[in-house]
């Protein structure tokens, strides 16, 4: 049993393109991988969050610090995961 070690946020928000985009990239480069947790997150759900990253979702996250805003490039993920 391999236990993630590398935790994934994405924040974002309902009906959004750009968070779709994040989405489908992120999963595509963890997939398969038992190393890597991914949790969503809402602003929705959150004021803090949502006062935060309002104007920069969607936001990805690993290990509680930025990796990117708007964009997630799957080349620098993946050599972000090693």
């Amino acid at each position: 049993m391999v236990v993630p070690t590398t935790r994934l946020t994405l924040i974002g928000k309902p009906d959004c393109h750009l968070c779709d985009d994040a989405r489908a990239v992120v999963g595509a480069v963890i997939e398969g991988r038992e190393d890597v947790t991914l949790e969503e997150l809402s602003i929705h759900d959150d004021a803090e969050l949502n006062a935060k990253y309002w104007d920069e979702i969607p936001v990805l996250m690993i290990d509680g610090r930025v990796h990117a805003i708007w964009r997630v490039d799957a080349e620098r993920l993946a050599s972000a995961l090693g």
